[in-house]
């Protein structure tokens, strides 16, 4: 019992120390090898990693976000006496997740991110583009810039702010699948190409910044022949490669069968893929909403490079685990911070 407390202290301490060298560093004003919301998002291939009892930053190139919404609620958790919740929460704000930069003032969030990893010994960022008009379908994530103008200067604000800094970026979640399925009316797709290529261009001028495209997932779209010249449209040949499982639940092993498919069909593309909640797999039998809050769902593989397959550049938590789909099941708004899940997440984790 002792030790358990002491591992705690111990803890808080290493987090207390990232939090303050991150706020001096602000105050004075890659992924390694090359790799890389609310819309729809499997055995056979790697295994489920354990999850277990978090380990430091310093174990993996990614940076912690050592004031993320899960940090905050295990302080606050502490300060209720709630110290099993704030150990299991640990699960979630010990590991590293993506960075969705605000669609109004990108700059802001992602300058923070770079100035924190760089006092953390200088980790990689991972960040989601996600600001395409006409964004989601008018869906739970509905909205994106205005128009194309203004997604040009908006891409341009988020490289810039990158700078020179190692970063991931993921680059506008289900922007590709939904013209493939016919969410996104056809007269909206040429100018989606278009800007979707010129972002992966702009953000490919940032020296040490590595573009992956979103292609959903293998419950989406199913025959990953579909995703090939589309993806090669937006700019495929200039990116580090694709997406797959971005906000969704499929298993590791089934994603990555379907990937190496569709890396084949694109001539050996890299591919990361988001492990963030789909440690239990997908809700079966709900119909089109089983992506969206799904009950008994479990973290899945921490984020690593080490995925055992080379053309897999990464395991990544791009959903950051926690945060609603949307307002379905009883959740709140998408995007926002909802404990509730995230500790269910978190228990249901393997350890």
């Amino acid at each position: 019992m002792s030790g358990h407390t002491s591992l705690r202290a111990r803890t808080a301490r290493r987090l207390l120390a990232v939090a303050l060298s991150a706020g001096a560093l602000a105050a004075t004003g890659c992924l390694p090898g090359g790799p890389g919301a609310a819309s729809p998002r499997g055995e056979g291939g790697p295994a489920q990693a354990p999850v277990g009892r978090s380990r430091p930053a310093a174990d993996g190139p990614f940076w912690v976000d050592p004031q993320s919404a899960a940090a905050k609620q295990v302080a606050a958790y502490e300060a209720e006496g709630r110290t099993d919740d704030a150990e299991v929460l640990r699960r979630i704000s010990e590991r590293p997740a993506a960075q969705w930069p605000a669609w109004n003032d990108p700059a802001t969030d992602i300058t923070r991110a770079v100035r924190g990893a760089a006092a953390a010994g200088g980790r990689t960022v991972v960040l989601v583009a996600y600001n395409i008009p006409h964004r989601d379908c008018g869906s739970y994530s509905k909205g994106g810039a205005a128009g194309p103008e203004a997604y040009r200067q908006w891409i341009d604000t988020f490289a810039g702010a990158v700078g020179d800094a190692p970063a991931v970026v993921v680059l506008e979640p289900d922007a590709v699948p939904h013209m493939i399925d016919g969410c996104t009316p056809v007269q909206h797709h040429e100018e989606r190409y278009r800007l979707l290529a010129e972002a992966v261009d702009r953000l490919k001028r940032q020296p040490r910044t590595t573009v992956y495209l979103d292609a959903g997932n293998p419950a989406w779209i199913k025959d990953p022949g579909k995703l090939v010249e589309p993806l090669r449209r937006a700019g495929l040949a200039k990116a580090d490669g694709f997406a797959l499982n971005v906000s969704n639940f499929q298993t590791t092993s089934s994603v990555t069968a379907f990937g190496s498919q569709l890396s084949a069909l694109l001539g050996g593309a890299r591919y990361v893929v988001d492990t963030s909640r789909n440690g239990a797999g997908p809700l079966e039998g709900d119909g089109e909403e089983a992506w969206c809050n799904p009950p008994g769902r479990a973290l899945g593989t921490p984020p690593t490079t080490a995925t055992g397959d080379a053309r897999v550049a990464a395991y990544l938590w791009i959903k950051r685990p926690g945060e609603s789909d949307g307002t379905c099941r009883g959740g709140p708004a998408a995007g926002t911070w909802w404990p509730e899940y995230a500790l269910g997440l978190a228990r249901r984790a393997k350890a």
